[in-house]
């Protein structure tokens, strides 16, 4: 099997586990790897403006439950993934848009230029914490798209929620949310039942090549 056609065959494999083997963990190392794609993950500007909370305590997911639709996920999985969204970090007087961008070695004044091109760029989206959430969010699927088919090429399965009530849940998890707000909850595990048939639009339906 080719490459391709491998990376197809994972893609075949990931999809939403709605429910998961309670009695099968994830191993330390399976997780870590997971959680290294998407660390990383490509990101705008490369802000890397995100945080995954990695949850198995059975405690604090059943208080987390209640607020994600009650859906089974939350607490059958082997470990819930809570993706944050970056707010403080991406506003220049933060000096975290500085740090990470002297990562590049760039001169004194290109820096400069840098910064001010990205204050530029982005000047409506950072006037208020609400806008910026809805850029980093949008950031963040990235590199859960990664984790899953990440997890997906080892057999592991997931389940992206955006069901859930975020300001509860924000409570819950006690979180400063001037510094991080919850984009969706990621659990992973193993499947229990039988994987549903695909479902997709037929290639002709969604691609359109403009030459």
């Amino acid at each position: 099997m080719n490459k391709k056609e491998e990376f197809l065959k994972i893609m075949d494999f990931r999809h939403a586990c709605k429910m998961f083997d309670e009695t099968k963990k994830i191993s330390d190392e399976d997780m870590h790897y997971i959680l290294e794609v998407g660390r990383k993950s490509p990101s705008s500007f490369g802000m890397e403006a995100w945080k995954f909370l990695v949850i198995t305590n059975d405690e604090l997911r059943e208080k987390l439950k209640p607020f994600c639709w009650n859906q089974p996920q939350i607490t059958t999985c082997s470990h819930l993934v809570v993706v944050l969204a970056g707010i403080d970090t991406l506003k220049v007087e933060s000096g975290v848009v500085r740090s990470q961008l002297m990562r590049r070695n760039l001169p004194q004044d290109k820096l400069d230029s840098f910064i001010e091109l990205y204050a530029s760029h982005l000047s409506d989206t950072l006037s208020s914490d609400e806008k910026i959430y809805q850029w980093s969010a949008r950031q963040t699927y990235i590199a859960a798209a990664n984790m899953m088919n990440a997890a997906a090429a080892i057999g592991i399965d997931s389940c992206p929620i955006e069901g859930f009530e975020k300001e509860n849940v924000e409570k819950v998890l006690e979180l400063d949310t001037t510094a991080y707000q919850v984009a969706m909850l990621l659990p992973f595990g193993y499947r229990v039942n039988e994987q549903s048939k695909q479902l997709r639009s037929e290639f002709k339906n969604v691609i359109e090549f403009i030459k």
